[in-house]
């Protein structure tokens, strides 16, 4: 029973907050408490589209969560991009909860670079959501974008805008607004051992954001990362491990109110 009344609880918070938020993929990412902005990765449709740009070759990736070590609320996500002539496209796709209390988000991304040191992209979205008591799922389509600047060898600086529309959408409590949100940051690799990362994240009417995170290399394929975010202040760490042209992840956020939530993503170079 005790149990069951838990599950309700976090089912009541967590559809809340994920129903007006757009949500975030890639074990590397949750290990730097999302502070990936600034950041070229393949995880770059559900943080910052500019970045896809530095991927050389067609490459796939897949993605797990279970909040707090609820399989009842556990996240999927998979990507895949391909480079071409014209720019570099990316498909995703997200899927939030069971089949009863269920939220998706499939993405369709273009970036390009606009010269040795800017790229840009944009990303249209279509978000559903469907509750047992809704004979249909609620829907909508967006759009978000960002950019990457090179600002030399060693730093970066990543912007990003999501829903700058306020489109709605159907949730539990009737019609939703789905907010904007604003990011940015900035990465510092120090040396080919440490990298730095920091960023600000201002979302509808919420206050900034201010997220941190730090990641070393500690052998010639093994990486340990650690991030810090607030408010409500949240803990992250992961280990990355890479070989040839399959390379996996494997984070931790920790929450002190709700406990643990576990990740793993895995991404493999198809050419």
């Amino acid at each position: 029973m005790k149990k069951c009344l838990t599950l309700l609880i976090l089912l009541f918070y967590y559809y809340e907050i994920s129903a007006i938020e757009n949500p975030r993929a890639g074990a590397r990412a949750l290990a730097l408490s999302d502070a990936v902005i600034s950041l070229s990765d393949i995880w770059g449709p559900f943080h910052n589209q500019a970045g896809i740009t530095r991927l050389q070759s067609l490459t796939a990736a897949v993605f797990y969560s279970s909040p707090f070590g609820l399989n009842e609320l556990a996240q999927m996500a998979a990507t895949i991009i391909l480079p071409t002539g014209t720019g570099t496209f990316g498909l995703s796709y997200f899927q939030y909860g069971t089949a009863q209390f269920k939220e998706t988000k499939a993405g369709l991304a273009f970036a390009k670079k606009l010269g040795s040191r800017l790229s840009a992209g944009i990303q249209i979205d279509y978000f559903s959501s469907r509750f047992p008591e809704n004979k249909h799922a609620g829907s909508l389509a967006t759009f978000e974008a960002g950019t990457l600047y090179k600002v030399s060898e060693k730093l970066n600086f990543g912007i990003h805008v999501f829903n700058p529309l306020k489109q709605e959408f159907n949730a539990l409590s009737g019609k939703v607004k789905l907010p904007a949100s604003l990011r940015s940051g900035v990465s510092f690799q120090i040396s080919d051992l440490v990298l730095l990362c920091f960023e600000t994240e201002k979302t509808g009417p919420e206050k900034p954001r201010l997220k941190t995170g730090a990641e070393f290399l500690l052998t010639e394929n093994l990486f340990v990362r650690f991030g810090l975010s607030g408010e409500p202040f949240l803990y992250s760490s992961g280990i990355g491990y890479r070989v040839n042209k399959l390379s996996a992840n494997i984070g931790f956020n920790y929450h002190g109110n709700l406990g643990i939530t576990p990740s793993v993503s895995i991404q493999y170079n198809l050419k």
